[in-house]
Formats: C-alpha cells, structure tokens, sequence
C-alpha cells in the first residue's frame, strides 16, 4: 500500500439474510470512489460502507480510522431512537404514539416553564419534531442543545423547555426531543435507555462495541454523541431495509418500520442534494418521518427513492430500498456544506456501480 495507515477492503461477506448472490458490480466505478476519497475531492470522509442485497461489497477507511474505530454517530443516532421506541411499543412498555409525552414523569411535580399546552403533546410531536419548544437547531436560528449538554439532568432539561408552538403544529428540529423519548422508553419499562438498547436491539444484532455519552444523572443520550462501529451503523441499515427482521427474527415489526420512515412531513427551503452543492443531480424536496428523512436522488439517468438517517459532518445511514442497497459514510465535515458531499458520491459512483 501507498500508505499504511489508509485501509482499503473490498470483498465480499456472507449475507445474515436469505437474499439472492449478489449482482455483478462494475468495480471501475467503486475504483474511482477510492481515487477521489484518497486525493481528498471528498474531504474528511473517514468511511465508507456499502452493501447490496444484504451483502458488503465495500468498505474503505482512511484519515486514521479503521474498521474497529468507534465513531460519533452525531443525530443519525436519533433515526435509532426511533427504533428504540418502536421496539418498546411491539413489547407493549408503550401503548401507541398518541399517548401524552408528560403523563410518564410523574416524579416531576413542578416545570420551571410550564405551560398548559405541554399537556397536550404526544410522543407523535416528539417523533416528528413538532413539540413546539422554543428551540430550532436544524438551521441554528435557536439552539437548545448546547445549553442541555451543560445542565446535570437532559431529560428533565428537555421537559422544562418553554413553548414557542402548541405542540403538533410547527416542524422545529430539537435534540430536546429524543432526549425526552429516552426518559419515555426507561420509565415505561423501568430499565434504563443503556440497558433497553442492548437488550432489545443491540445484542440481538451482535453489536457489542460502543459507547454512550451520559448526562450526570447517567440517563444514556439518544439525540447524538453515541459511538459505534461504522459496520454497526450497516447493521441498522440492514434490519430497516429487510423491515425489522434479522436473521429470521423480528427485532422491530414491519408497522414500525413503515410507518417511521413514511415521512411527509416537508422540510420548508431545503434540500440535502441541493446542499452538497452536487452538479449531478437535481435537488428535491426533503421530507420528514420519525427521525428519519426521505430525499429523491434524481439525474439524467436515474431517479432513486432515498431513505437517511442524518448525523453533523456526514454521518449517514442510507437505504435504497428498489435497489436493495444500504450505504453507510462517517466523516469530519462538521458545521459544514462538505457533510453533504455523500449525497454527489451516491449519485456519481455508487448508485451507477451497483444498479443494474
């Protein structure tokens, strides 16, 4: 190798699911993605992951990282709450999404900023971003989560947040909100957020390496700054694009699935395409579900249905599912346009190099 620290693998794995052998690739294309990532045209891209039919056909790690490093998987860990939530509402720890946010804190008799509006948020509000706290971090007009990870308690900091909306009216992203589904999901099955996960999701997928960011009264946070293994993040792609099931057992159910990453809510102005600044592909509308976002990735030569999880500096899970593909990119283009290069590496190497 050129340089010993860059790693570069690219072979073929036994599939966990019962999909076809996989499909011929035209690897010249995957060759030129390796190029252009190590003569930095995609800048501070640690890795890559790729996988088709259930099956890695791709992995490259560079800029010092391997494929044990644990890497910050910023909000795309939020489109994991998501099936943290949907998992304890299939064992029934949770009734359904309609249920009131506030009636599971019961131990919090008094709010610093309540409001009798609180009163009427759901875990619905918390799940597509509709709570309507006085907090909007997605374009920074109004952060909330600086000032949560400097208070002792998140989730209690997260109820105490003011209203700026009654809840179920306004899209306004907020970590507050999964930081709240995390005190939801530990008080209605009386296991903290840490042990849940690994229980219910992470065990059963054979991941065992990670680590959580925790507040001081050691509720695990699940808005972001959760570390795992790049393959890992894979590993979710897979059990969401195969619907909940992994190796023949259902980890999260198929209504979960389909009804979290439906996503109709539009994000008002933005487009992540559009943001890559990418001249290969046109940018969509971006669209909302639970914690999981849908873009249409279209060119001149291809229109392809995109399901994402999100995270700061490009961290990415993302499914296309007619194409039985499951993409996976962690970086370090943080608070940057650069984060959304993955999105013209999708459209420029990727998609034409494994669809048919």
């Amino acid at each position: 190798m050129e340089n010993a620290k860059k790693v570069l693998l690219i072979f073929i794995l036994v599939s966990p699911f019962s999909y076809a052998q996989p499909i011929p690739r035209k690897l010249p294309l995957l060759d030129s993605l390796t190029h252009k990532i190590e003569q930095n045209s995609y800048p501070n891209m640690h890795a890559v992951l790729i996988s088709q039919n259930g099956v890695t056909v791709y992995q490259h790690y560079t800029n010092g990282y391997t494929s044990d490093s644990l890497h910050d998987s910023r909000s795309s860990f939020k489109s994991i709450a998501s099936l943290l939530t949907g998992i304890a509402i299939d064992k029934g720890f949770i009734r359904n999404t309609a249920q009131r946010v506030y009636s599971f804190f019961p131990e919090y008799t008094s709010y610093q900023h309540w409001d009798s509006r609180k009163d009427q948020m759901t875990l619905d509000d918390l799940l597509t971003m509709k709570t309507g706290f006085d907090c909007e971090e997605f374009n920074g007009t109004r952060d909330c989560e600086e000032a949560m990870s400097q208070s002792k308690d998140w989730v209690k900091f997260s109820l105490d947040l003011p209203l700026a909306n009654r809840p179920g009216t306004h899209w306004a992203y907020t970590s507050a909100a999964p930081m709240i589904l995390s005190g939801v999901i530990a008080n209605a099955s009386k296991m903290t957020i840490v042990a849940f996960a690994e229980k219910y999701l992470f065990k059963p997928l054979g991941i065992s390496r990670y680590r959580w960011t925790m507040d001081s009264a050691q509720h695990g946070m699940t808005a972001g700054s959760f570390f795992i293994r790049p393959a890992d993040m894979l590993k979710i792609g897979q059990l969401v694009a195969n619907q909940g099931n992994w190796q023949g057992k259902q980890i999260v159910s198929k209504a979960w699935i389909d009804k979290s990453t439906r996503a109709v809510t539009a994000i008002s102005n933005f487009s992540f395409v559009g943001s890559s600044r990418t001249k290969r592909a046109q940018p969509q509308p971006t669209y909302y579900g639970y914690y999981w976002y849908r873009e249409q990735l279209v060119t001149n030569s291809f229109k392809h249905d995109v399901l994402f999880a999100s995270g700061n500096g490009g961290q990415y899970i993302m499914l296309i599912d007619d194409l039985k593909l499951v993409v996976v990119f962690t970086g370090g283009n943080y608070n940057s346009w650069k984060a959304k290069l993955p999105f013209e590496a999708l459209a420029a190497y990727i998609i034409p190099s494994v669809a048919r």
